[in-house]
């Protein structure tokens, strides 16, 4: 089985607070009429199934019993995330396999979209819970919520890569199913 990463690190996006930044912006007499606030967006996966919040992925884990999916990848510049996605995760038999058994949670490291911060540091915090150096890293996990401080204890169950097939991944996963 094939297991490969995109070696390169995905780009920060965070800022150094309290930098000074200019802007050109006109004197009051000569500026126009603001525009309305553009309504804001939910941020949600390109992926049909796949969930974006951990919070939300673990109250369905939780419900359903099911272990939770986590794709660490970035979306829009590793060409081994686009081939997992376009070899396992866009295929019927994966989408199948996937809907009675797991919880889909897609924690993307984009390059040219910007996502919400939110999103931002809550897959920077799970990138370095689970140690993730190159993508795509696919773990399977379960997770217990701490009632009184609100935090995630990470049962890992298994870790993979890509995989070339619909089939050879779902095996990967079952197998790490037997053991947990």
């Amino acid at each position: 089985m094939a297991m490969q990463a995109c070696s390169q690190k995905p780009a920060s996006t965070s800022s150094t607070p309290g930098t000074p930044t200019t802007t050109n912006t006109p004197p009051a007499a000569t500026q126009t009429p603001a525009a309305p606030p553009a309504p804001v967006e939910t941020y949600k996966s390109e992926k049909e199934g796949w969930l974006v919040d951990l919070d939300e992925a673990y109250a369905i884990s939780a419900k359903e019993k099911k272990p939770i999916l986590a794709n660490f990848t970035g979306s829009d510049w590793c060409g081994w995330c686009k081939k997992l996605d376009a070899d396992v995760f866009s295929k019927p038999e994966f989408q199948t396999w996937a809907k009675k058994n797991v919880v889909l949670l897609e924690l993307d490291f984009p390059r040219k979209k910007q996502i919400p911060q939110k999103n931002q540091q809550q897959n920077f915090a799970m990138q370095q819970a689970l140690q993730i150096t190159g993508y795509p890293t696919i773990w399977l996990l379960t997770l217990d919520k701490d009632a009184a401080t609100g935090k995630y204890q990470i049962n890992p169950l298994g870790k993979t890569g890509y995989t070339p097939s619909p089939d050879q991944f779902i095996a990967t996963l079952t197998g790490f199913m037997k053991q947990g």
